[in-house]
């Protein structure tokens, strides 16, 4: 079973040219405020504090990078960079900021040479939000690949999150003639890290 042998904080920037320069695979998660990031890398990741995590939205600020150490059942292992990017679309900080978290995330999405794949994370409790649809738009012009990761399954009845989740993708399909890759996730659970983590194990070179 794929699994995550250990997981460490490395370090924190606000300008992509300050990010660690190495040669391993390197995946961004990025998201609404609130949506639950930082609580599915610690799950990910199997410890509680390696992102923090908070009641408040908008906690993460910077961009963040963990070393990872990726094992098989074969105890095969890999390494990879994980990226813990700020929560999009929190209304309570000023313009300001807002326009200087949007640049930050921009030029590190668009000009990290070292990023290797994105996965943006939508509330499956929320019908379709205009502002992942449009945020999905932008990586879709900005030729990002990236997967989707639906999350707090469990807050919700099967049926509802079934629901948002087409929903979702009615909306996708209105314009797009690929969809991406998606997952659904629990963190209270324990659902969904496998597959997640598996992908990982297969895309890492």
């Amino acid at each position: 079973m794929i699994h995550i042998f250990d997981a460490n904080f490395v370090i924190s920037n606000t300008n992509y040219l300050n990010c660690p320069k190495h040669n391993f695979a390197e995946f961004a998660f990025i998201g609404r405020s609130n949506v639950g990031k930082s609580s599915l890398i610690n799950f990910l990741c199997n410890k509680k504090k390696l992102a923090k995590t908070s009641a408040t939205p908008g906690k993460t600020q910077l961009i963040n990078h963990f070393l990872i150490h990726l094992m098989d059942g074969q105890k095969k292992g890999k390494n990879f960079f994980l990226t813990d990017l700020p929560g999009y679309g929190y209304a309570k900080k000023s313009m300001k900021d807002r326009k200087s978290w949007s640049k930050m995330i921009e030029d590190y999405l668009t000009k990290r040479k070292e990023l290797t794949h994105s996965f943006v994370l939508i509330d499956s409790r929320l019908p379709p939000q205009k502002i992942d649809l449009e945020f999905l738009s932008y990586l879709d012009d900005w030729k990002i690949q990236f997967s989707i990761i639906f999350t707090k399954t469990d807050k919700e009845k099967p049926a509802k999150v079934e629901k948002n989740i087409q929903l979702f993708f009615d909306e996708l399909k209105k314009t797009w003639q690929f969809l991406p890759r998606y997952f659904t996730t629990s963190v209270e659970l324990k659902k969904g890290d496998k597959e997640i983590l598996e992908f990982l194990f297969n895309k890492i070179i």
